[in-house]
């Protein structure tokens, strides 16, 4: 059985993630990333593209004020091994999933998986985290991570956090193209809840099979 994928977007309110110049700090406000930290508390992995990496260099990690937590798996796609070994995200357990020849990043554990068109696939992802013992599996990034999750069917909850700020069609989308023929094929959710958390919107839908 594969992991259970959640998708979380923190978005403005027209699903934009960053600028055009890709600045991201912070869209949501702090009672939405505090929420953040308690969903990626309650999952065994949580993904990244390199992209991500890259533009943020992100310590994925679970920070709750009062309590220590169990830290999840930090797992990247990197299809070419851009990793700077200076990452945060090369210190302590993390997975970087490639198309490459495995070579050291850091202290990561790199692992070479099925591929196509040059990135890993993301049933091949799913199954790595299985294989180091994931159940679930938190993605927070970026928008093509979260157009291949979707294009496979393998995105089962979206946690959605939307800032109430507009940043027009030059900002970065939240999802890549999912390269639709007809509106029939487009993936479909149930809306399960809708609160305010801060100044932000917390919605929360699963996915129909």
């Amino acid at each position: 059985m594969r992991p259970h994928v959640t998708l979380k977007l923190a978005t403005s309110l027209d699903g934009r993630i960053a600028t055009a110049s890709g600045e991201s700090r912070w869209i949501t406000g702090e009672a939405a990333r505090l929420e953040g930290h308690r969903l990626r508390a309650a999952h065994d992995a949580i993904l990244v593209g390199v992209e991500t990496v890259l533009a943020d260099d992100p310590e994925l990690t679970v920070r709750l004020p009062g309590r220590p937590v169990d830290q999840p798996l930090r797992v990247v796609l990197d299809s070419r091994l851009r990793t700077p070994a200076t990452a945060r995200v090369a210190r302590g357990d993390t997975l970087i999933l490639t198309a490459s020849a495995p070579t050291p990043i850091g202290s990561a554990t790199i692992e070479q998986v099925d591929a196509r068109d040059g990135r890993p696939t993301p049933a091949a992802a799913l199954a790595a985290i299985r294989r180091k013992g994931g159940a679930s599996v938190l993605i927070e990034g970026g928008g093509q991570v979260a157009a291949s999750f979707l294009r496979a069917g393998l995105v089962d909850r979206l946690e959605w956090f939307r800032a109430p700020i507009l940043l027009g069609g030059e900002g970065r989308p939240c999802v890549a193209a999912l390269a639709l023929e007809k509106l029939a094929d487009a993936p479909k959710f149930r809306r399960l809840s809708a609160e305010p958390v801060g100044d932000d919107l917390w919605e929360r839908y699963d996915a129909i099979r």
